[in-house]
């Protein structure tokens, strides 16, 4: 689920996807391989180098990863106030517990969808991906890093 989760928020690099999940370069090698065999994950080549994309099915997943995001930040061990929030881009107006928007009552598809982390939100971390979370983004907009990190998946 971390997997796709990173892909929502445009990770497409196995390098970035390698360095954000804090895993091991088989593990993610296996899960990628696996996503891609179900159709939920399509491979190709970007300038040189392995680069991972959301499927219409994997796209279709949205609402059930948006479930649990906000069942962990409510529900797991030691959950607090949840590190991001998800607004409706169009109406600027956060996601209730079901995804909807309550502004416009629509369903926002992702590429619709802007992740916002909480306010004040820092890392220690010094991967791109984590770099960039700390910023508003839309989700599915590609995450450009200047890591390059050849072979895998």
């Amino acid at each position: 689920m971390l997997v796709l989760r990173d892909c929502f928020y445009g990770v497409r690099r196995f390098g970035d996807l390698l360095a954000h999940l804090d895993i091991s370069r088989a593990v993610l090698t296996d899960r990628l391989a696996s996503l891609v065999a179900a159709g939920v994950l399509e491979r190709r080549v970007e300038g040189g180098y392995p680069a991972y994309g959301l499927t219409e099915a994997g796209i279709a997943l949205w609402p059930s990863l948006y479930g649990l995001l906000r069942w962990g930040a409510r529900y797991a061990p030691g959950a607090g106030p949840p590190p991001r929030t998800f607004v409706h881009g169009v109406c600027e107006t956060e996601l209730d517990e079901n995804g909807r928007c309550p502004r416009c009552g629509r369903l926002p598809r992702p590429e619709d969808v802007v992740t916002v982390p909480a306010a004040g939100s820092t890392t220690d971390r010094s991967d791109p991906v984590s770099r960039a979370l700390l910023e508003p983004r839309r989700l599915l907009s590609p995450l450009e890093t200047s890591a390059r990190f050849a072979g895998g998946g």
